[in-house]
């Protein structure tokens, strides 16, 4: 199989989809690898190491696409490269298709075969290529919502862990599953006081069973929110539904119960957020402010520690990739129900069942 791999452009974005350990091992298996000149090197992967395992480099992601039977990406493709994808190509990245109409509408109008990332999903119900992207936004949150508690980028002028003599700061987690837990360790960690909702109760007591004392877990209702929020410093939304819209457990009117200088992260902001007031920003505008309260919502936050997320990520996309190589994407998912739960749209047609236009 003809696989390629072109240069992410989405805003910041500095991830890879393949690591020169990935094409070795895809070179090994007999397949030819294209790599756009210059894709590897915001994770700190040259040109010369792909080459030197056997990869071509093509100048364009015009090129790419059009030799490629796979494309494999880290990001959506976004509204420029839409004419570029090919009829039957297969195309594997997160897609996140329910925030977006306008690319669920023109990836089945491409007629390409997209298999996504976030929606492959395990016998046990886990996301095996969501979860390393998680471990990083979700600590990821803690250190920007620190960042941002700064009282010069109109924080509350907090320290997370306090010092002697100092309460330290709280923080509240919606949503006890691998960003969330990931979260309530890095808070935890610095110090701080951290309250963590959930729905689910087996998650709530693996978490009591995990974590440190000074992290307390909560039964998630909306009075339980509303009563939190007025006096939690730092906020991280991390509520996921596969392959769906998240839901809104924070309203704009909540808002006016924070404390001025409040910050709220959305990690959920790829699958539309689970705050009302979320909108996707970027690491070049990563703020807003509302009410008094600092929204922070970048739909790609891993894209900022690239090095590291790139070899999380690859370490558990490149067996997939394999499998689809090796065996074309319909054998490979026929085999393999956990990758047939990442088919979302195929030569135009929806076929997970989350995604609605």
């Amino acid at each position: 199989m003809k696989i390629g791999v072109p240069k992410e452009i989405k805003n910041n974005e500095n991830r890879v989809g393949l690591t020169p350990a990935g094409v070795f091992e895809l070179i090994k298996n007999k397949h030819t690898v294209y790599i756009q000149n210059g894709a590897g090197e915001g994770s700190g992967f040259f040109d010369d190491d792909y080459q030197d395992v056997g990869a071509i480099l093509l100048k364009n992601a015009k090129e790419i696409y059009a030799i490629s039977d796979m494309i494999v990406k880290v990001k959506e493709p976004i509204a420029e490269e839409y004419p570029l994808i090919q009829p039957n190509q297969i195309l594997f990245t997160y897609f996140h298709f329910a925030s977006s109409k306008a690319l669920t509408q023109a990836m089945m109008t491409s007629k390409a075969v997209c298999i996504a990332y976030e929606t492959v999903e395990d016998e046990d119900g886990t996301l095996p290529l969501l979860t390393p992207m998680s471990e990083v936004a979700g600590r990821m949150a803690i250190q920007q919502g620190a960042k941002y508690l700064e009282k010069p980028i109109k924080g509350r002028g907090i320290l997370l862990g306090g010092v002697p003599g100092v309460p330290p700061g709280k923080v509240l987690v919606l949503g006890a599953g691998v960003v969330g837990i990931q979260a309530a360790k890095m808070a935890a960690g610095l110090g701080a006081h951290v309250t963590i909702l959930d729905i689910n109760m087996k998650r709530l007591r693996y978490v009591n069973d995990v974590m440190p004392n000074h992290v307390v877990t909560e039964f998630s209702s909306e009075y339980n929110i509303r009563r939190h929020i007025k006096n939690h410093d730092l906020i991280v939304g991390a509520v996921l539904v596969t392959g769906g819209k998240a839901p809104k457990l924070i309203t704009k009117d909540m808002l006016k119960e924070m404390n001025p200088g409040t910050v709220i992260v959305d990690v959920a902001v790829d699958q539309g957020g689970c705050f009302e007031t979320t909108k996707p920003t970027t690491h070049e505008n990563p703020t807003y402010i509302i009410d008094d309260v600092v929204h922070y919502c970048v739909a790609n936050m891993p894209g900022a520690v690239p090095y590291t997320s790139t070899l999380a990520l690859t370490n558990v996309t490149l067996p997939y990739v394999l499998k689809i190589a090796n065996l074309g994407w319909e054998e490979a998912c026929q085999r393999h129900r956990d990758l047939q739960k990442g088919l979302n749209i195929v030569k135009g047609e929806i076929v997970y069942e989350g995604i609605s236009l």
